[in-house]
């Protein structure tokens, strides 16, 4: 069994400029404040630093990508081999280009939102609903209020397993509802967003109904992670969840949140199996009542507590 010890050293001859920290608790990286830690955390300095561990690490050693922690699950047992977690300038920067956007995969969507408002770019403001990154966003093909990331993408950036940059043009995405269809080894580490022009009154009071939409209908302020399940073709999750009666419903300090029962709160102490066993236990109540068969839109990453 590797160690963190034996990955370190496995590392060593990449000659890495960033942060590497064996055995680093994740729980407090997460929107729900659960999960055990990663064998090691690597934080890249650059494309460059990201793509010379990539090459240098064995193809047998697990690669794990996460970003702002708002819709993951780390389990209790901590993430296993290298954990990327992207920052910086090298990654969290956004610069408006005539009537498109450059922004790091570590950018939050928010910023990227109020970056296009205040240039007078139309078309992203509803990214201000969107609580994650845009990796997130990119792996996703995340949206809500009428919008989503293939709406808006010209190209991304991505390095895959063996260490190799290319660019990937909109149409080699594989957009589709909630999915990319890159192949799961790509990190993405930069996107180019098209908007059009727009008055910036108009956009910002977009944003702010999107804001206030949010903040009445979803347990913002909770300890959560987003909308749990994906909406089946023709319904809405969270109504499939009400009338199979699991509003509310509990499991040891996770509970399915009253608000809206699409999210999932880390209510009291929870430990990340409390809530995907309650994830669980909802899905199993959807398809007896239902005949339907939720899949999960939160990631969950890691393996269970011995």
């Amino acid at each position: 069994m590797t160690t963190s010890t034996d990955l370190l050293a496995l590392l060593a001859p990449a000659r890495l400029r960033g942060r590497l920290l064996p055995d680093h608790p994740l729980a407090d990286l997460t929107w729900f404040r659960v999960g055990g830690p990663a064998q090691v955390l690597f934080t890249p300095a650059d494309e460059e630093d990201l793509a010379a561990a990539l090459a240098t690490l064995p193809a047998e050693i697990p690669v794990t990508v996460i970003g702002l922690g708002s819709n993951l699950i780390v389990r209790d047992g901590g993430v296993p081999g290298l954990v990327i977690r992207l920052g910086g300038k090298a990654f969290g920067s956004v610069a408006v280009e005539g009537e498109t956007i450059r922004a790091g995969t570590a950018v939050p969507d928010v910023k990227v939102a109020r970056t296009a408002a205040e240039a007078g770019l139309d078309g992203l403001a509803f990214y201000r609903g969107i609580p994650g990154s845009i990796g997130g966003a990119l792996r996703m093909n995340a949206g809500a209020h009428g919008g989503e990331t293939t709406d808006v993408l010209v190209e991304a950036r991505g390095i895959s397993r063996d260490g190799t940059l290319r660019t990937y043009a909109h149409a080699e995405m594989g957009f589709r509802y909630r999915h990319s269809g890159v192949a799961e080894d790509v990190i993405f580490t930069g996107a180019l967003f098209r908007g059009r022009p727009g008055e910036r009154e108009a956009i910002q009071a977009e944003m702010d109904r999107v804001t206030a939409a949010r903040e009445a209908a979803q347990p913002i302020r909770e300890r959560t992670g987003g909308s749990t399940f994906k909406n089946p073709d023709g319904a809405k999750a969270w109504q499939l969840i009400d009338a199979a009666g699991c509003r509310g419903l509990t499991r040891g300090g996770a509970q399915v949140s009253e608000m809206h029962c699409n999210f999932l709160i880390n209510r009291d102490g929870a430990t990340a199996a409390d809530i995907e066993g309650l994830g669980e236990e909802v899905r199993r109540r959807v398809r007896e009542t239902a005949g339907v068969d939720l899949h999960w839109e939160i990631r969950r990453i890691g393996r269970p507590a011995a």
